[in-house]
């Protein structure tokens, strides 16, 4: 063989996976209960999703039930179509880790937002860009929101809801108690 001839085996060139099924399965996470699906839900349902799962839970790891399930009803040929790359993972190891057992089992993998698709050479180069720049921005957010916490608590401000409970409404509820008894070391206090 000389370098002019094709490399025996799998061709690296050819889009993946081999034989497509145009069915698309949605997957959709928020962070929180709080959080609304509606605006992905709407998204993935105009992108032609024939089944959606969806994760109210954080995208640090990948212990999803629905993510999970989600893997699991996927077959050969079928694409995973998600809102956004942020949506599917949040650090670049488990996005690259997750699109490459994807990519394994013969599944395509399109995030609609970034507009990729990892079955064409040129689409999963693109994915590792946008993954590590997500992961990158992700990191920012972290770096800045500690940083904005530790200054707030170096001029004395200290973070959560302000309290409501005065001297004067602490009294109060003691007021309401009715007077009891507590004997401490044969002393008694009313």
């Amino acid at each position: 063989m000389n370098a002019l001839e094709p490399a025996s085996g799998p061709d690296l060139l050819v889009a993946e996976p081999l034989v497509r099924t145009e069915i698309k399965i949605g997957y959709v996470r928020v962070s929180t209960g709080g959080q609304k699906l509606e605006r992905q839900l709407d998204a993935l349902t105009a992108a032609g999703c024939r089944k959606i799962f969806a994760d109210k839970k954080s995208g640090k790891n990948v212990l999803r039930p629905e993510l999970k399930a989600c893997h699991a009803f996927l077959d050969p040929g079928d694409t995973l179509v998600v809102p956004s790359l942020d949506r599917y993972g949040r650090s670049l190891q488990d996005l690259i880790n997750m699109v490459a057992e994807l990519r394994d089992r013969g599944i395509g993998f399109t995030p609609l937002h970034e507009n990729l698709d990892t079955t064409t050479p040129g689409g999963r180069l693109v994915f590792h860009v946008f993954a590590a720049l997500a992961e990158f921005i992700r990191e920012l957010i972290v770096i800045g929101t500690n940083e904005g916490l530790a200054a707030a608590r170096a001029r004395g401000r200290v973070g959560g809801r302000p309290t409501v409970a005065t001297e004067e409404v602490i009294k109060a509820a003691r007021d309401l108690l009715p007077p009891s008894r507590i004997v401490l070391a044969g002393i008694s206090c009313t």
